[in-house]
Order: structure tokens, then sequence, then C-alpha cells
């Protein structure tokens, strides 16, 4: 059984002990779902971790972006230093997918930016997991996308160990098998340089170590670890083991049995096109697919190969791909599933399918693709919802599903700060905007902050320009902000450069913000996704980290999802206060220092600097691309990915000029 260990200066408080034991007791009973229904703030993340600590199940967390998996992934990495915690999630920067527009006679070719770093990540993920038993994976939606066959990827393996013999041109032969190529001018991952009787080895999941082999004649006399970029010499080891480049391999007797079942396809459909008269789509499916064929029996790869995914796999039509359970499966039977941020991820699982199919089945119609792309897909919902031995769904706010499926629902409503649940009051909204600029400022005499949140951009703008012609001080957060607009808005106002933040939906922008204590819902009574009960609950969870916490809904009415929010955080506060007057603890506001570090606000101003590129001096346009770039390169090493492809954008704008 693997061994994790939390690291941490804290211990479980509040209702973080009982949920720790109710859910683990629950995962060792062998129940399939649980679900942690934890308020914002009251530290969901650690009772994740020490729910594995204590259930010592190898665990896939899944949440629905890159951006929180980013965050997860930093955190547990803290929580797990000895532990391989590993990350996985899409490898593109860019990815537009083929389509195919019917009546505009449109065909949209597949375009992708792979990020080489995001890559890495991914083959790491699948090497640790059919190499360790103490894994912790990270993974957006990218993990219920199909991946080639675990049993393949763990069969073509190479493994050196000192005084085997091996033919060296067949060692060579073997890892171009794998997908590595030789390059003896510029190493990198996924190549292999020969000098002598030495080989130098970069695996393509290495972060920095590649392994050098020296020979004597046909013995291994050496292996051991050195640092790609300096030469240096780490750790000597007995044996290594050489997992393959590519997650599609497959052995050659395979890939002639695909590129075989891939013929027989072709033509079956190909007499289809015939039979019906559509020599246009026959002939277009005949030439790409059999370019296809060439480069597959010339290189074992092509353009798209993951289309062909189920003869190279050796599935059946239709049946469920494999997905990054299966690797969890092909080394540890029983494992824990974490979906993060359930309310949302879920609905976006059960979403995937649907949008991928209507797509590829248009392709496929028009003879862009063979039926059997339609396989090259996502797991339906009903697949993934019964795949793993374990769920443990977390949210503030579950959905019936989560809370129907589950054998334990473990509240944690108590907060180890002793902070409570804002106070709701609820307000006549014929008079919201004059009544909201009363409210507001004794609020900001206090040196606090506002979240008010609309239903429209325009309402958003009119709302700002009118609240700033009254002398506050007041911007606006919608779509038409780019990430690096937002995040330095979201700066400015903890820095206290303006009082009051107007957005739509500000559930999405990540507004944990301890400064924020008045948090405004104009017309709260408009029922819909922004005014539903789990947006209500999670909006005004956003002034649940000030002491001073406070909501103001403005309605003429009241809906069911107002009740339920209010009745809901209502029955909280009574639990927190009762927790805290028997254990003496007094709330505290949330402390969280303003990182003093290059950062993205950085990149906000340079933004800012370059509003008016076509006015800058050259030099100071060249400066300007000299400073993105070190932003973008810090956003990527601190896997803030989104982050950086946006600052590569704007490199890109300022360079046309």
């Amino acid at each position: 059984m693997p061994d994790f260990i939390v690291n941490s200066n804290y211990q479980p408080a509040g209702d973080q002990p009982l949920a720790i034991e109710q859910l683990s007791q629950s995962i060792e009973e062998g129940n399939q779902y649980q679900t942690l229904l934890g308020v914002t703030g009251s530290g969901k993340t650690y009772t994740m971790a020490k729910v594995i600590e204590k259930t010592k199940k190898p665990t896939l967390i899944m949440t629905h972006n890159k951006t929180l998996a980013a965050q997860l992934y930093s955190e547990f990495k803290a929580f797990f230093p000895n532990n391989h915690v590993e990350y996985f999630i899409s490898y593109y920067d860019y990815y537009q997918p083929e389509a195919y527009l019917p009546r505009q006679d449109l065909f949209i070719e597949k375009d992708s930016s792979i990020n080489q770093e995001l890559e890495r990540l991914r083959l790491s993920t699948t090497a640790s997991l059919l190499s360790n038993d103490d894994v912790i994976v990270i993974a957006s939606v990218s993990a219920n996308y199909g991946l080639g066959s675990p049993d393949d990827y763990r069969s073509i393996v190479q493994k050196l160990a000192i005084g085997q013999e091996y033919e060296q041109k067949a060692l060579l032969l073997r890892l171009v098998d794998m997908g590595y190529k030789r390059n003896d001018e510029f190493f990198d991952r996924g190549d292999f340089r020969v000098n002598g009787e030495v080989i130098d080895i970069y695996p393509a999941y290495s972060e920095e170590f590649a392994i050098r082999v020296e020979f004597f004649g046909d013995e291994i006399e050496a292996v051991y670890e050195f640092n790609s970029l300096t030469g240096e010499k780490q750790e000597d080891l007995k044996e290594a083991t050489i997992y393959s480049a590519n997650q599609f391999i497959v052995s050659k007797e395979k890939l002639a049995l695909a590129v075989k079942s891939i013929e027989e396809e072709l033509a079956e459909r190909l007499a289809y096109y015939q039979k019906e008269d559509r020599m246009v789509e026959y002939n277009r499916l005949k030439q790409r697919t059999e370019f296809d064929l060439e480069m597959i029996e010339a290189t074992g790869m092509c353009k798209g190969i993951e289309n062909y995914s189920r003869h190279l796999t050796g599935k059946k039509p239709g049946e469920t791909p494999y997905s990054m359970m299966d690797y969890f499966e092909a080394m540890h039977e029983d494992y824990l599933v974490i979906v993060d941020e359930s309310h949302v991820s879920l609905s976006q699982f059960r979403g995937m399918y649907a949008g991928d199919r209507s797509r590829k089945e248009v392709l496929v119609d028009h003879g862009f693709r063979l039926p059997s792309a339609l396989d090259n897909r996502p797991l339906m919902f009903d697949e993934y919802i019964n795949k793993a031995p374990h769920f443990l769904f977390v949210s503030a706010t579950p959905n019936e599903l989560e809370l129907d499926l589950s054998s334990v629902v473990a509240e944690q409503v108590v907060r180890p700060t002793g902070l409570l649940d804002p106070l709701i009051e609820v307000i006549d909204s014929t008079y919201q905007v004059e009544n909201l600029h009363d409210r507001m400022k004794p609020v900001i005499e206090r040196g606090e902050r506002v979240l008010v949140t609309v239903l429209t951009k325009k309402m958003a703008e009119e709302l700002t320009s009118y609240y700033n012609d009254l002398g506050l001080r007041v911007r606006y957060m919608h779509s038409d902000l780019d990430a690096i607009e937002r995040n330095q808005v979201i700066r400015s106002l903890r820095l206290g450069e303006f009082d009051i933040l107007v957005g739509i939906n500000l559930l999405r922008e990540g507004l944990d913000l301890p400064e924020v204590s008045l948090v405004a819902i104009l017309d709260a009574d408009k029922e819909g996704f922004l005014r539903s009960k789990t947006s209500l609950i999670q909006t005004a969870g956003r002034a649940a980290r000030n002491t001073n916490g406070h909501v103001l809904m403005y309605a003429k009415k009241m809906t069911d999802s107002m009740k339920i929010t209010i009745e809901t955080t209502q029955t909280r506060r009574e639990t927190q206060i009762a927790y805290n007057k028997k254990h003496g603890i007094t709330p505290k506001t949330t402390i969280r220092e303003l990182d003093t570090n290059l950062k993205v606000e950085d990149a906000g101003e340079l933004y800012n600097k370059g509003s008016k590129l076509d006015k800058m001096p050259k030099a100071e346009r060249q400066q300007l691309v000299k400073e993105l770039k070190a932003k973008m390169l810090y956003a990527a090493k601190n896997l803030e990915f989104e982050e950086a492809a946006r600052l590569r954008d704007e490199i890109a704008k300022v360079k046309k000029l």
C-alpha cells in the first residue's frame, strides 16, 4: 500500500476532523460515491489531502479548467513533497479542431500549437502511473479524452541494467521504434545521441536529467543520470527504464494490424460512396486516408493519428476508449477520483461528448474522415461516472446528482478562522442604484471593498460611469477584458486604487478577496443561470472572508433561489456562531498578502504601457517585447499556461509593428 504523508504546519480544525473521518471511512468501506460540501474558506483542499493520506489510495483530481488545475497542482506539490504529484492537462497552447461547414463548403484544417512543457508533464504522468504506487494526478477535462492503450505503453519500454548485454545497433533501432530521434547536434527531450560506446538518452518525460549508458563491447558498464544542460553527473543507477516518447505508440505487429484494419474500413467506405454516386467525397477520403497510411507505415505517425485510435488500440466500434482512468486501473485496481468544484465540472464533463460527436459526424459524412474517427472521443458521462471505484465530489454548492449518488455527505461549515457566512439583506429593487450608493459609502470609509453583480455588460458600464460621476472610484469587469486586464483590475482593487468592482459573472474570476466586505446583487429576482441557487450561494460567498461580510439582494419578489440561499446561509451562520462560542474563537478576517515577486500585474502595467503601440518609438517597443517575454517565461514556469499564452499573443501584436 502506498504511503502518502501530508506536509503541513496546520492540524485539522473546525469541521475538518469529522469530514476527514466520515469520508475516509466511507471510501474504506467500499462506497463508490461521497461528497464534501464545504463552504468558501473552510479548507476543502486540505481536507482532500488528509483523505488521501488516510485512505492511502492513488488519486486522480479533476477540475473544469486549467487555471484551477494549476493552482491545485501547486498546493498538492506542497502537501506531498515526497510523493509523485503529476499534472495532466491539454498540451495545446492553441487548438483549432478540424471542422467542415457544408453551407459555405468550407473546410477548417486542424491548427494547434503544442506546449512542450505540458507535453512533458503528460508523458511524466503516464510513466509515473506505470512505475509508482504513490501517485496523485491533477487533471483537467483532458483526462476524459482518448489515450493509447496503457498495456501497449507499458509493454514498449526499454530496461537498461549494468552487466547485461545489448547489441548497440538493435538498441538504437528499439529507441526509434519507441518514438525517439537521433540528434547528435541539439540534444533535447525525446532525443538520443551516440558517441563511440556511449549512448545518451533524454527521456521525453524528464525535466532536466538525461541518462547516459556506457558500453564495454556489448556489455553495459555504467548507467547514470546527468544534467542535460551542464553535463554534470548526478546519480549512479543500477538500471533504468525508458518509456516511449508518445502515448499512442504501438508495437510493429499491432501497427501492421492497424494499417490492415484501416485499409479494410477505407475500402468499405469507398464502396459506399461509389454506390451513392458521391465521387467528391470518394476522392477526398481516398486521397487523405492513403496519404495517412503511407505516413504511418513509414514513420509510425501521421497528422491526426488520434483519429485512427480505435484501430491502433484494437477497440471495437462504439467501445469505450482508453483514458487516464485506464492508466490508473492498469497498476492500481483501487483508486480515488476527486472532482473539484463538482457543480461545474460534472456539467462540463456531461456536455463534452455531444459537442465532439456533432462536429465529427459532419466530417465523416462529407468524406474528411473514416467513421472510426467517431471513436476518438471523450468519455460519455455514464462511462465516466461508473468507471472509478471511488469518487469524492467537492463543492460549496453540490448539485442534486452528487447528493443523490453519495453514500455520505460530509459538511464542512465551520471555518478554521472562525469567520461566519455573511448576513444577507433583501431590499426592494425600485431604487436599487440610489440605495446601493448610500450603503457603499460607510464600507468605503472603513477602507473595505465592494463587489456589485449586474445582468448585462451595458448595465455594468453605465453603472460604473454613473457612480464615478458621483465621486466614487469604480471599475467594471466583463468578458471584453482580456486576462491581463482582468488580473490588473483585481490587483488594483486589492491595492485600493479603486473601491468598487462591477461585474456580470463574478464567480469565474477567482475573486476570493479578504478586502471585500460588501457584495451587492442587483435584480436578484431575475431567475436564470446568474441568479440560480448555486450562483447566489457562490456569489454571497465572496463576502465570507471578511468579518464585516454583508450581502445585499435587490429584488421585488422572493424567488425560490433567493429563499434557499438565505435559509442555507442563516443555518450555516448559526452553526458557526455556536461553534465559535463553544470554543472561544473570535472571527478574524483572512490575511492574504500581496505577492511582491515578479507577477501578472507587471504584465498588466506593460499592457497599459503598450496601449498606444503605434506611437511608441521602436526602441521602446523592443524593450516592451523583452519585458513581456520575461513575464511569459515566468508564467509558464509557474504553470500559469493560459496567462503565458495571452502574453505570447501580446508579444505577437507588438512584433507586427
